[in-house]
C-alpha cells in the first residue's frame, strides 16, 4: 500500500483532537464528581507514612512508571511495581502503610485484580485509576480515581493512545497537588536533582563560591596600590577587590573594569583611599540563593563579580562570571 500523506496527516490532527478533546472534558469532570475522590486520594498519600507504590500493566504501567518518577522527585517516596511480578515475589517490597496507586483502563486486568487480595491481606490501602468506580478494580479500591469512557485515537479501536495520555495528566495533577500540601521547596527539589542541568540551575551559591584564601578581601582604610596586590595575588586572580568595614561586612568593590576607567580618567594615585574608587553598595548575592536565579541576575546587571553575603551582610565569597561557566550554565 503506498503511503499517502494527506491521509497520515489528517489521521495525527484527528488524535491530536481526541486527545485535546479528552483532556478538555477531564477539568470540569475534576471540578464536579471527580473532585471529592481526587482529594481523597491527595489526603491518602499525604498521610502515607511509607510510599506510593505504583502498579500497571503493558501502556499503563509506562505511564505508571513515569508518574511514580514525578512522585519521588516531589518528595512522596514512591516506586513501581510490575503486577506479573509482584505476584511472583516482589509483592515483598509492600508494606502496611504503603498506599498502591493501581492503573487499568477497563479496571478489570487480570494481574492487577490477583493483586488486590494480597494487597489487603498486607493492609496497604488501594487508590484505583480507570474507566469507571463500576469496574471490578474500582469496586475493590478505597478510592477511585475515574477516567471516564472514551473512544481511542488508535483506527483500530484497540491501542492506548487517549486513555494513556488522560491516565498520564490526572497523575501529573494528583503529584502537583501533593507536592504543593506537601509544601515542597525548590531547595528540596534541587536536592533530588543533582545532576544535568536543571540539577546546576537549582545549586546553592555556597556551593559554587569561592571562598577562603580566594576571596580578594581589603579594608576600607586601603589605599589603591594595596587593591591592586590584592587583585593580583588573590588564588584564582578575580579581578575584583571587595571592601570591608572592620566587622567584615560589605561596603564595596573595585574591580579590573574600575581601574581600566581610572587609567584612561588621568587620576591615578596609588596612594588614594580605595574608597574614593570602589563601587559603593555593589550587587551582592546571597550564600543561600540558587545559581539558577544568579544566572539571571549576572545577565541583567552585565557584571563580572558578585560578593557573596550571610544574612549579616558580612562577605562569605565571591562569584565570577567564569564559575557559572565551569558548572556549565
Amino acid at each position: 500500500m503506498a503511503f499517502d500523506p494527506q491521509s497520515a496527516l489528517r489521521r495525527g490532527l484527528q488524535v491530536l483532537q481526541l486527545e485535546a478533546d479528552a483532556l478538555s472534558a477531564l477539568q470540569p469532570r475534576l471540578e464536579n464528581g471527580l473532585g471529592p475522590s481526587f482529594l481523597q486520594a491527595c489526603e491518602l498519600l499525604l498521610q502515607c507514612r511509607g510510599r506510593a507504590v505504583v502498579t500497571g500493566m503493558g501502556k499503563a504501567g509506562l505511564v505508571g512508571q513515569k508518574i511514580s518518577a514525578t512522585l519521588a522527585s516531589t518528595g512522596t517516596p514512591s516506586l513501581f511495581l510490575h503486577p506479573a511480578e509482584a505476584l511472583h515475589g516482589d509483592l515483598g517490597r509492600l508494606r502496611p502503610e504503603d498506599v498502591v496507586l493501581a492503573l487499568s483502563k477497563s479496571g478489570s486486568t487480570r494481574e492487577l485484580l490477583s493483586l488486590l487480595g494480597p494487597i489487603k491481606a498486607i493492609g496497604a490501602q488501594t487508590i484505583a485509576m480507570c474507566e469507571s468506580a463500576k469496574s471490578p478494580l474500582g469496586q475493590k479500591a478505597d478510592v477511585v480515581l475515574e477516567l471516564g469512557e472514551g473512544p481511542e485515537a488508535c483506527p483500530l479501536g484497540l491501542a492506548p493512545t487517549v486513555s494513556t495520555t488522560v491516565m498520564l495528566a490526572l497523575g501529573d495533577a494528583l503529584a502537583m497537588a501533593v507536592l504543593e500540601g506537601r509544601e515542597f521547596t525548590r531547595e528540596e527539589f534541587a536536592r533530588f536533582h543533582p545532576a544535568g542541568s536543571l540539577g546546576k540551575q537549582l545549586m546553592l551559591v555556597s556551593e559554587i563560591m569561592r571562598n577562603g584564601a580566594e576571596v580578594p578581601l581589603l579594608a576600607d582604610s586601603a589605599d589603591l596600590k594595596q587593591a591592586l596586590a590584592v587583585m593580583s595575588q588573590t588564588p584564582g586572580r578575580p579581578g575584583a577587590a571587595i571592601v570591608i568595614d572592620a566587622n567584615g561586612l560589605l561596603k564595596g568593590i573595585f574591580t579590573d573594569g574600575d581601574l581600566r576607567r581610572l587609567a584612561e580618567s588621568g587620576n591615578f594615585d596609588l596612594s588614594s583611599s580605595i574608597c574614593e574608587h570602589m563601587a559603593a553598595n555593589p550587587q551582592r548575592l546571597r550564600h543561600d540563593e540558587l545559581v539558577g536565579e544568579v544566572l539571571r541576575r549576572f545577565k541583567d546587571t552585565h557584571v563580572d563579580q558578585m560578593p557573596v553575603v550571610d544574612g549579616t551582610d558580612k562577605v562569605v565569597g565571591l562569584v565570577d562570571v567564569q564559575d557559572l561557566l565551569e558548572v556549565r550554565l
